[in-house]
């Protein structure tokens, strides 16, 4: 039996190069950086909060479809490791908002700044034939995103 032709999808073999692509990313952009380890949770977390935005930790619970206790537990983490504060919500002083720290930001910016000129690297290395096709799947790739996003807030 042959492979599915190639303009099937192999959602098993994307799947397994996806996983392994991210954690190889992350461990030299934070090599690259000389960036902390935070847990996978976190990130979302911290993701969850881009610049100028709050969210309470209900919501971020909800969003993140963790429970409560579990997000209550890594914004203490969190901010003790200054990468969140939490204050006192405008007019209504018994609930709080969460927002991402200056550190917790740069800390993004970095990564982000040094993901990318690591993957651009990377594929200047590559063939001008793979170099299209990356450039052409990455909208796919973010609808594909979405979808997942979308259907994991679906029963």
């Amino acid at each position: 039996m042959t492979g599915p032709e190639p303009t099937e999808l192999d959602a098993a073999r994307l799947a397994s190069v996806i996983s392994p692509l991210r954690r190889m990313l992350l461990a030299a952009a934070r090599a690259a950086e000389h960036l902390p380890e935070i847990p996978d949770a976190q990130i979302e977390i911290v993701r969850a909060l881009p610049r100028g935005t709050v969210a309470g930790p209900g919501e971020l619970a909800e969003r993140l479809r963790l429970s409560r206790s579990t997000v209550s537990n890594l914004l203490t983490a969190m901010e003790g490791s200054g990468l969140v504060e939490r204050r006192p919500r405008p007019g209504n002083h018994r609930h709080v908002d969460v927002l991402a720290t200056a550190k917790a930001l740069d800390l993004f910016d970095r990564f982000d700044l040094a993901s990318g000129d690591l993957v651009a690297r990377a594929a200047a290395t590559l063939p001008a034939a793979d170099r299209a096709a990356l450039a052409a799947a990455v909208p796919a790739l973010e609808r594909l995103r979405d979808a997942l996003a979308h259907a994991k807030d679906t029963p």
